[in-house]
């Protein structure tokens, strides 16, 4: 077992996708953004910087899983930890009807949800 989560609820007409993200050394990956939907993540290869809304950044590695809610919770990293090797990994998205996997978030937004976001080390 590598992963339990509650049983997200899928309205009528949901999408569910499974993609393959795959960072080069260095990368800061996807801007701050949001999913429609639930999201379950597994790290294939190197290391990933993970940081959720409301949720403290963490460093994920192979073998690791990962969920997100989706909705309204801002994912703000999905990074390459590494500056020497890939970081590669899968992610089963579930998308509501009509609306996109994907959104960034604007830089306004981001500045009046700041006290959402975790604390971070120096």
């Amino acid at each position: 077992m590598l992963q339990t989560v509650s049983a997200p609820r899928m309205p009528k007409g949901a999408e569910v996708m499974t993609v393959r993200i795959d960072h080069p050394p260095g990368s800061a990956g996807t801007p701050p953004h949001r999913h429609s939907g639930p999201a379950f993540g597994y790290i294939l290869e190197g290391e990933m910087r993970f940081e959720l809304e409301g949720e403290p950044e963490r460093v994920l590695t192979a073998g690791d899983t990962f969920w997100e809610p989706g909705g309204d919770v801002i994912h703000y990293q999905d990074g390459n930890n590494r500056t020497d090797t890939w970081c590669r990994f899968l992610v089963t998205m579930i998308c509501a009807p009509g609306q996109p996997m994907l959104t960034l978030v604007e830089p306004e937004e981001l500045q009046r949800r700041k006290d959402r976001r975790a604390s971070r080390s120096a």
